[in-house]
């Protein structure tokens, strides 16, 4: 999906007061493709007329922030003034009415940015048919690069001498999001390799009990001929066994339970209003992948051969005698 934006800044008064905003002249009929703020609009409505119809400057509509609102104490259906400069460094100046006040959750936002439709914003600031922003939704976020590449390979074939046109992805717009992602994964990761070594304490710790419950057996099979060697690698085996069970019926489960909330998503109380604050859905629909379901029964199979290492390691020392004479 593709929109196009015309964005600068301008003084936004109302009878009382005047503050300072980032104005953002928006393709109405293709924004809800690329933005949450039309679906964030808690009071009045969003644009819903087309960008052609034949409406006076001096009778545009405008979307602003909650605090804004309430810092310009306006609500649906009051005027604004907005004062600012045109493309061609011209005085631009228009009224507006408020039809919606959204509400995204983020203070700054809600402070400094508001929206009109784009025909108005190119008349008001005397921006002809051009813009500043071409906003692209991949499909994916994994695509990013790729449409980025294509992107990149377009404008310098068609763009002209004098164009100086920029691609950036949405990790150059916005790093802050990028390293709260990633602190995210490294909280995942951490609490995920603790979980793990829990596992495997716990398969070392059966395993280990029931190496030395067996201590007399197994100085009886020492005694009549099996080398040690040979009982460590049974004490792995048996270990392995059990591991490859439980991979399989952890695994069969898991699927099952997770292919069913992929259908039908999950959620918990409180959730529905939480994510409405942020347009979000009301339900969690968790991805389904070959990786996803092996990658965690995998680590924990791993883990569990590698705990059964030091009990098999103790029966490479048992002498015979004393391991009876110990039980």
């Amino acid at each position: 999906t593709v929109s196009a934006r015309g964005e600068t800044f301008v003084l936004a008064s109302s009878e009382e007061r005047s503050f300072g905003l980032m104005i953002a002249g928006v393709d109405i009929t293709n924004e809800p493709q690329v933005s949450s703020i039309p679906g964030l609009v808690k009071d009045g409505r969003y644009f819903t007329r087309n960008d052609s119809d034949n409406v006076p400057d001096d009778q545009g509509e405008i979307i602003i922030g909650k605090v804004l609102a309430r810092n310009l104490k306006v609500e649906v259906g009051d005027e604004i003034t907005l004062l600012g400069s045109g493309f061609d460094a011209s005085f631009a100046a228009a009224v507006v009415t408020v039809i919606g006040i959204f509400e995204s959750g983020i203070a700054e936002l809600d402070r400094s940015l508001a929206q009109m439709p784009l025909s108005d914003f190119q008349s008001t600031f005397a921006m002809e048919d051009r813009g500043h922003t071409v906003m692209v939704n991949a499909p994916d976020i994994k695509d990013t690069e790729y449409y980025i590449e294509r992107l990149v390979t377009l404008l310098a074939a068609e763009a002209r001498a004098d164009e100086t046109l920029d691609v950036m992805s949405w990790e150059q717009l916005n790093p802050g999001l990028k390293q709260a992602i990633q602190s995210d994964l490294v909280s995942a990761w951490f609490m995920y390799g603790v979980l793990i070594l829990l596992v495997g304490f716990s398969v070392l710790n059966t395993q280990l009990m029931s190496v030395l419950e067996r201590t007399r057996e197994f100085g009886i099979m020492t005694a009549i001929g099996l080398r040690p060697g040979r009982l460590g690698r049974l004490i792995v085996l048996e270990t392995g066994v059990m591991a490859v069970l439980g991979l399989v019926l952890g695994t069969l489960t898991g699927a099952c339970v997770a292919t069913y909330f992929n259908v039908y998503g999950f959620g918990y109380p409180g959730m529905e209003d939480m994510a409405a604050q942020y347009n979000l859905p009301s339900k969690m629909y968790p991805a389904l992948s070959p990786l996803a379901i092996m990658l965690g029964p995998s680590t924990v199979f791993l883990g569990c051969l590698l705990a059964a290492i030091y009990p098999a390691f103790r029966l490479r020392r048992l002498e015979p005698v004393a391991a009876m004479r110990a039980a």
